[in-house]
């Protein structure tokens, strides 16, 4: 039954308090600073809508609001761009604006971990298999990650994971997996290793924050137990669900940007910003001309 299951929900969690980019996110969430022109959880929205996800559930905390807002109508600022003749930002906001009763937002009272946070959606997922966007991991591709992720589940179901490659020497960083059977759209996972040691990890493949995990998931986090940081890891209870349940993964073919790291952050913004064909041209020949004049100073630290 649960090859056949359609995942029509998703989880975004947005509960994190955004510490490492202090000061900018001492009054605004983390969630809401600008890749270009749109803020981060814009993207992971996106990103649910193009796989076809018809609810989203977004996990918040307290001081998150604005995000809430962002998804809202707003009357005001429409009749003001309408006097203003500027009908096409009348219509951009329209696309991004997430239909009526296709989003709900629930509280994650204490910072407790991923784990916890997915398991305070259990209510508004239910008996269902659901997808999970982690926003500060951006896809950037032809195609967002987790529509191959869909491409995937729609083969063998069961629960998959994104996954990308890294450099050897990287995978400490990372949740690593272990690569098994090839199928059309990916391989079988045999195994989980959250930040192995570069001699123990079974591969470079590491989790890029895109998953589909079936709803039995929620029972292992009911049990609320503690792991690495004294936090409930949803990692733990992917592991113990694996042994019940067949895990899969797909290789994103694109790149996915960690923009809850001030490298990745920027290297989001430029990246998007290259890819734009308004302003793309322009912001090449200003790194252009930025890197000829810092080469010398580059080279030297």
């Amino acid at each position: 039954m649960q090859r056949t299951r359609t995942v029509r929900k998703a989880i975004i969690p947005v509960a994190g308090n955004g510490t490492r980019f202090l000061p900018a996110t001492k009054a605004m969430p983390k969630e809401m600073l600008t890749i270009v022109d749109r803020p981060v959880v814009q993207y992971a929205l996106d990103e649910a809508r193009e796989a076809g996800i018809e609810h989203v559930v977004f996990v918040t905390s307290r001081n998150k609001q604005v995000i809430e807002d962002h998804f809202d109508d707003t009357p005001e600022l429409i009749s003001s761009l309408e006097k203003s003749g500027k009908g096409d930002k009348v219509r951009e906001l329209g696309e991004l604006l997430p239909q009526a009763g296709s989003v709900s937002f629930t509280r994650q009272q204490a910072p407790l971990g991923l784990g916890h946070a997915v398991w305070c959606a259990r209510d508004v997922i239910g008996d269902e298999p659901f997808a999970l966007l982690l926003p500060d991991m951006i896809s950037f591709g032809p195609r967002g990650c987790l529509a191959g992720l869909m491409d995937l589940y729609g083969e063998v179901g069961g629960n998959v994971v994104g996954v990308e490659q890294c450099a050897p020497e990287e995978v400490s960083q990372y949740g690593i997996v272990g690569k098994g059977a090839a199928v059309r759209h990916g391989f079988a996972v045999t195994h989980m290793v959250e930040k192995p040691r570069v001699d123990d990890a079974p591969s470079n493949l590491f989790l890029n924050g895109r998953y589909i995990l079936q709803p039995e998931i929620f029972g292992h986090l009911a049990r609320q137990q503690r792991g690495a940081g004294n936090e409930i890891q949803l990692t733990d209870s992917m592991l113990k669900l694996s042994g019940t349940q067949p895990f899969h993964a797909h290789v994103y073919e694109g790149r996915t940007y960690d923009c809850g790291s001030k490298h990745g952050f920027i290297e989001a913004n430029v990246a998007f910003a290259l890819a734009r064909p308004d302003i793309g041209g322009a912001v090449y020949q200003s790194l252009r001309e930025m890197m000829s004049s810092h080469e010398g100073r580059i080279r030297a630290a």
